[in-house]
């Protein structure tokens, strides 16, 4: 599977071998060398292959950041870890392979997904905490696999405990989380590959009301929240719906420009703050989406 860390034997033998070496040193070394030995045993017995990873393990890849893995280690979530698996899926691409770039885009657009059904409020998130996934390469598809895992992983440093918050959120806050996250989805999802919007008309219109329909649900969901700042946020994204719905009604790109401009400042998430802090969700905008909205 294509993933985060290469192939690493097993260490079994490198224990064992350690362990007869004792004799040959003083007291502290014997103690350091048990210790080590003791570590060496334990990743072994914590080692498991990607392709038997769950949802919600907690685990150290083996050895760089990304490459080709057969295992990792298995760790709980209460000790120090490197990334925990947040959501699984199989892809149904036919009996052939399809590819590098086009396992990876499945990955890329069905990922974020899951990740949010098991992590919804992605404010919440550990700082430094990024989206990876391990997905099939060539070889193993040969051999039946079709399974994507995807996984929060520590960009520097380590995590600690789980990242699973879903089922202790309340409904309302589980509706709002869910409206929101669908908002975001539809823009990033949907961006075109074009520059300007005088390139690729139909594909800034498209987009437009991928977000407008998500934002109309998004409303409608908060319909059914109380609340003073919730009620504010309906009113801010109401306007916001029907202007990214002029930009995708549009006839030319002067009059998107003229409804876009409207449309992206109404979803700033700055807008949300209040209404998250009324919701007792977590308040600080991630750093890049500040910076997309601060640009």
């Amino acid at each position: 599977m294509t993933a985060r860390a290469p192939y690493r034997s097993l260490h079994g033998i490198s224990a064992v071998a350690a362990l007869l070496a004792l004799g040959a040193v003083g007291c502290s070394d014997v103690n350091d060398a048990v210790d080590s030995a003791k570590d060496g045993a334990k990743k072994v017995a914590r080692q498991r292959s990607v392709f038997s990873l769950d949802t919600g393990d907690c685990y150290n890849p083996f050895g760089k950041a990304e490459g080709t893995a057969y295992t990792v280690e298995i760790v709980p979530c209460d000790e120090a870890h490197e990334g925990q698996v947040v959501g699984e899926f199989s892809i149904d691409e036919g009996k052939k392979y399809p590819g590098d770039d086009e396992v990876s885009a499945v990955a890329d657009t069905r990922c974020p997904v899951e990740a949010q059904k098991y992590a919804p409020d992605t404010w919440a998130l550990p700082k430094g905490a990024e989206l990876f996934y391990y997905t099939p390469t060539a070889q193993s598809w040969a051999t039946g696999d079709r399974s994507v895992s995807c996984t929060y992983t520590a960009g520097k440093g380590t995590l600690s405990g789980t990242l699973n918050t879903a089922k202790s959120l309340k409904p309302e806050q589980l509706t709002y989380l869910k409206g929101t996250n669908a908002v975001y989805e539809a823009l990033w999802a949907n961006q075109p590959e074009k520059d300007t919007v005088e390139a690729d008309l139909p594909g800034y219109k498209a987009q437009a009301k991928a977000v407008a329909d998500a934002l109309q649900t998004h409303v409608e969901g908060l319909n059914g929240i109380d609340g003073a700042e919730v009620g504010a946020l309906r009113t801010t994204l109401t306007k916001a719906a029907g202007d990214w719905k002029k930009a995708a009604d549009a006839a030319d790109a002067d009059t998107f420009y003229a409804a876009y401009d409207p449309a992206f400042t109404g979803i700033d998430p700055n807008k949300s703050v209040a209404a998250r802090k009324e919701l007792g969700l977590a308040t600080t905008v991630p750093a890049e989406e500040a910076e997309v909205w601060a640009s």
